[in-house]
């Protein structure tokens, strides 16, 4: 009696599992699980892909086999002294206007997110100026500034002051970093505000809870913070105002773009090459900003991401021990 109940429990197929109760009748899941699984294909990114290829080696193939480009001409005036001293100009007028204007731009910031009504009202308006007139103008109305006022002085409002010719004090480049730097305060500020705005408010109140000065909770906790969120927007700011830089050359300041048009104009047939070497200088200068900018969004990372993200550096390394363990 036993054995018969045995072989009939045996003999019973087994209750169908929900999966296989879903699956219509006729299919059987062993068969399923041992067919191989196929990557889902994408026809159309590849036809996309060739069509961009295509496109590229078209417009390679006119930039080096075209003779009007003439790149001989291009590696001769690449290093020339001429455009080396008006790459020196750049430079210096880029730099020295990057660091004035984000110091400007944390002072107008903090002003309009100030409880003064005074401090916050002239802030605005500061802003609301500034980038409502085009660069050029600010540039040839400082320019034009020794026309408005021959001396300027310093001293008590309606009293005695001390005063100096306007000419002697501000040079050329004086006043265009003057002018990059009234212009980018204003776009600046914003984006300074935006990254204070951005800090968690908690962040705030636990700041005045431990009993810190207002000027020490904004060195120590709001602005580290708000850096995450201001470095990548500030430093496509520096890129357009290296490439802003070149309306120097209005305000008799020859800078790279400056002396590429005097080269220009002396020598008129080396026009097109002239101005390749400009392009590729510029593209030096962006791409070295945006490896700078990529290591500092990296550095105030730390902290916001559990591991930070590999270097392209690192990652050769990797790829390099990768292919010699295969071998």
């Amino acid at each position: 009696m036993t054995t018969a109940t045995t072989a009939a429990t045996v003999e019973r197929p087994a209750a169908a599992t929900p999966r296989e109760a879903a699956l219509p009748d006729g299919i059987d899941l062993r068969r399923l699980a041992e067919r191989p699984v196929l990557p889902l294909r994408h026809p159309g990114r590849w036809v996309a892909a060739a069509l961009v290829l295509v496109v590229l080696l078209n417009a390679g193939q006119t930039l080096f086999t075209n003779p009007s480009w003439e790149w001989a001409k291009v590696g001769k005036w690449l290093f020339s002294p001429a455009i080396l001293t008006g790459l020196q100009l750049t430079l210096a007028a880029t730099a020295i206007s990057a660091v004035v204007s984000f110091a400007g731009g944390i002072v107008v910031a903090l002003g309009r997110l100030s409880a003064n009504p005074v401090l916050s009202s002239v802030s605005w308006l500061y802003v609301w100026l500034f980038r409502s007139v085009p660069l050029i103008l600010v540039l040839i109305f400082l320019y034009n500034l020794g026309n408005l006022y021959p001396t300027i002085g310093i001293g008590i409002p309606f009293g005695p002051q001390v005063e100096v010719k306007t000419v002697s004090v501000l040079s050329d480049l004086t006043l265009g970093v003057i002018g990059l730097s009234l212009s980018e305060i204003a776009y600046s500020s914003e984006i300074v505000r935006a990254g204070v705005l951005s800090v968690d408010h908690g962040q705030h109140e636990a700041a005045k809870a431990l009993g810190l000065p207002r000027a020490r909770q904004f060195r120590r906790i709001v602005l580290p913070q708000a850096l995450r969120s201001i470095v990548p927007a500030y430093v496509n700011q520096i890129i357009g105002l290296l490439k802003a830089s070149s309306l120097l050359f209005y305000v008799s300041l020859l800078d790279l773009f400056g002396v590429v048009q005097n080269l220009g104009s002396t020598y008129p047939t080396d026009i097109i090459p002239l101005l390749v070497v400009a392009t590729i200088w510029y593209l030096v200068l962006t791409s070295v900003v945006s490896v700078i900018q990529y290591y500092v969004e990296r550095y105030y990372a730390r902290g916001a991401v559990r591991t930070l993200p590999p270097t392209p550096l690192q990652r050769l390394r990797r790829r390099v021990a990768a292919i010699g363990a295969r071998r």
